[in-house]
């Protein structure tokens, strides 16, 4: 067993690249290792803004031999008079064999020559040189680059390898136009406090090696420094923000990280926190200080990748930096107040939301323009009627503002701002801070928040711009998840139907696109639609059974169903998880699939539940047909009311009431024939166990369902 490091050199890689790569690493190189045979105790990762390495410890000396049986030609075609055929000889050359490796072998298809091969297992190092430009070579992410005269595309570029079988150096070479690089035992520190070359001498000296030259290569163990620095940086008596995102983008911007704590003019507090914490968060990478009450403190704290020694010119040089940015943010801040918010609507005209759905105000327009038609129906008051329809008016009038200009991420929270000093509602200001969330938490922002994604996402397909793979640049599917959510929001204090209120969208957004295939984009939005339900129920821990027999993308009247309820929707995926805990659905599975599968084969439609109408009792010959046409009679009772009032409990009670008899229909002494050469009677059994898988499909599928 030997260990083995491997260690690819680059200039500084984006942060979120470092991350990606890691990630694609540990999803692969287990797999490919075990598929050469070559499976070490431990795969360690590292990664650093300078390179990206793995350490596997305990590596096999080389791959286990293989044991091999081929089958070749037969006897007869293999020898002639004793002496082996040219089909034999050419079957032993293609594959390297001698005569003596082969034996005869009696087969029910008559005798056969076979193969008995030992094939050795060849030297891991020789292996894992051939693995190495597959890993590194595989890896994808944004924004590849070339470099120099040659082809070679990566990330950055790349500058020095690293290979060591326990001592020995592997030899790997990359190949870029006129410049070759080949792997040594030299690898590089910390570019300001070890800028000279380190020799690692044997693979399991790695890590020691570079922290001798101010690299710590193992991410968490460099994420727990920072968060070991932040915290004994700040002064007494109150605690450093940390927001995890900007924790992992800071961890892969250093590599031996250290903590400055920075001030700055506490006369810059009178701006809102958000606009102070942006500019030092995202802008800067800097770290927020709040006191005990959780208000913003005049400092910050910077992780350096630079020389401690020089923490005082480092910090100077950061006051400077955040001092210039929230000069500038106070100027916007005072320049943007100058003006009440709904002054900057009429601007909107000028920003483009999309070439062909025209400007972000022709947008607004179109936002108003919904909710005025669907609210009319409401019993909103008449202060939340215009709260919304206010907010919808100002919702995106913050996009010209100076403010969201050069800070865009304070869209929406600059405007209910904006909004709240200029004389809104304070409900119309929260609306527009909140309309930009996955789901607010007001019914105003729910609302216009609503609006705005069907818009979105209604005009987005209008133009034919349609998901695929990962490219969604409008965020499509986002958008329509949230729509689900925030209706099953809304549902409780209007009966909103999705349906209807996209059809609505449509309609106005016709007057703007006079030409698009509305079919088109009716059948987009359910396969969307079903696409995000399909994925909201897999979060919630439905098994996948469960799900396809709430959810059929292909059947239009089940999507509308669901648009009509949402919140029915997802009561019947909980009905059907406890059910499935609980054991009921197991009791009555398998009668009533087989009922349901029964059924399929005759014409009954799916919605009808009249059995007046499908049922003719003078055919009905049996005592035991007679019963469950009672049972079906009661069934079908609960099952209207079940759709009028959402309550499953009686339905799931006349379903396991009708599961005996239907047992006792299909088997024992008293069963009959369902496909019975009598056509009338074959129909008339048929549409009896079609109304019984009627009445199930107001809570479920249950031919979809597997017995588990």
């Amino acid at each position: 067993m030997t260990d083995f490091v491997w260690e690819l050199g680059t200039e500084e890689l984006p942060a979120d690249f470092v991350t990606e790569a890691l990630a694609q690493w540990q999803a692969t190189i287990p797999s490919t290792l075990a598929a050469v045979d070559l499976v070490p105790q431990a795969i360690h990762y590292y990664g650093t803004p300078r390179r990206l390495a793995i350490e596997l410890t305990e590596v096999p000396q080389q791959q286990p031999e293989q044991r091999l049986e081929v089958k070749g030609p037969t006897v007869a075609a293999a020898y002639q008079n004793g002496e082996p055929t040219p089909a034999l000889l050419g079957f032993l050359r293609s594959r390297q064999a001698q005569l003596t490796d082969v034996e005869r072998r009696q087969t029910p298809k008559g005798e056969f020559v076979y193969l008995l091969q030992t094939i050795p297992g060849r030297p891991a190092p020789e292996v894992l040189a051939q693995l190495i430009p597959q890993w590194w070579q595989g890896l994808t992410g944004r924004r590849f680059m070339r470099w120099g005269d040659g082809t070679v595309k990566f990330s950055r570029p790349i500058r020095w390898l690293l290979a060591l079988w326990g001592e020995q150096v592997l030899s790997v070479t990359l190949e870029n136009g006129s410049e070759h690089l080949h792997s040594d035992r030299i690898s590089y520190g910390h570019r300001v406090l070890h800028p000279e070359p380190v020799v690692i001498s044997h693979a399991n000296k790695y890590l020691d090696c570079l922290r001798k030259a101010g690299v710590e290569p193992q991410v968490l163990v460099r994420q727990q420094r920072i968060q070991q620095e932040l915290e004994q940086a700040i002064p007494p008596d109150s605690c450093v923000e940390i927001p995890p995102n900007l924790l992992a983008e800071v961890t892969q911007l250093v590599e031996w990280p250290s903590s400055i704590l920075g001030t700055f003019d506490p006369a810059y507090l009178h701006l809102p926190a958000p606009v102070i914490t942006t500019v030092m968060t995202q802008h800067q990478r800097y770290f927020s200080v709040l006191n005990v009450q959780g208000e913003l403190l005049p400092n910050f704290v910077t992780i350096s990748n630079g020389d401690p020694e020089h923490e005082t010119t480092i910090k100077q040089g950061n006051e400077r930096v955040l001092k210039a940015r929230l000069a500038d943010a106070q100027f916007f801040y005072q320049a943007d107040l100058r003006q009440p918010l709904a002054e900057y609507v009429p601007q909107l005209a000028s920003v483009t939301f999309q070439e062909k759905l025209g400007s972000v105000l022709a947008k607004v327009e179109r936002l108003k323009k919904l909710l005025t038609k669907v609210l009319s129906d409401t019993n909103y008051g008449e202060y939340e009627i215009q709260s919304m329809l206010r907010t919808a008016h100002l919702c995106k009038a913050d996009l010209v503002t100076q403010m969201v200009g050069e800070f865009s991420e304070l869209q929406g929270m600059i405007g209910g701002h904006y909004a709240l000093q200029t004389g809104e509602s304070t409900a119309v200001a929260q609306a527009i801070n909140e309309h930009y969330h996955d789901i607010p938490t007001t019914l105003v922002g729910q609302w216009v928040a609503l609006a705005e994604r069907l818009d979105t996402v209604a005009g987005i397909l209008a133009v034919g711009l349609i998901p695929t793979g990962s490219s969604d640049p409008f965020a499509l599917r986002r958008a329509v998840r949230n729509i689900i959510l925030i209706t099953a929001q809304i549902y409780p204090t209007y009966p909103l139907n999705l349906e209807q209120i996209f059809r609505e969208t449509i309609t106005i957004l016709a007057e703007d696109i006079p030409q698009f295939n509305h079919a088109e984009i009716q059948r987009q939005w359910h396969l969307l639609l079903a696409q995000r339900l399909h994925t909201i129920l897999q979060e919630k821990g439905l098994d996948y059974d469960l799900i396809n027999a709430l959810l059929d993308s292909e059947e239009p009247e089940i999507i509308q169903r669901i648009c009509a309820n949402i919140q029915d929707f997802f009561h019947r995926s909980e009905q059907l998880m406890q059910l499935r805990a609980n054991g009921i659905l197991q009791s009555i599975y398998a009668t009533v699939n087989r009922a349901s599968r029964l059924a399929n084969q005759g014409e009954l439609p799916s919605l009808e539940l009249d059995i007046k109408k499908v049922i003719d009792t003078q055919i009905l010959q049996q005592p035991i047909e007679q019963e469950l046409y009672r049972a079906v009679t009661q069934l079908l009772t609960q099952a209207q009311e079940t759709k009028n009032t959402g309550n499953y409990d009686y339905l799931i009670q006349n379903l396991q009431e009708i599961t005996p008899i239907l047992e006792r229909f299909f088997d024992g002494s008293e069963s009959v024939l369902v496909m019975d050469e009598n056509l009338a009677i074959r129909q008339n059994r048929l549409n009896l166990l079609g109304l019984i898988r009627n009445s199930t499909l107001v809570l479920a599928d249950f031919s979809q369902i597997v017995k588990i």
